[in-house]
């Protein structure tokens, strides 16, 4: 039994094989907005101490 395969991910396949520097361009994207560095201890620690505590009730005016 194949595997389905839809044309949108044959087409994607194929053009990726023909323009193989947009491989590496899709991964500086991913780099640039998904992949963060690990955050020092020191800046975590300031991070977490800056955060202002939530009130018991959210919605409440006062």
């Amino acid at each position: 039994m194949a595997l389905y395969e839809s044309e949108h991910t044959k087409f994607i396949r194929e053009w990726l094989k023909a323009h193989p520097e947009e491989v590496k361009e899709q991964k500086a994207g991913r780099a640039l907005w998904w992949d963060k560095a690990p955050v020092p201890l020191a800046e975590a620690k300031r991070q977490s101490e800056a955060q202002v505590p939530n009130k018991a009730y959210y919605y409440d005016a006062n």
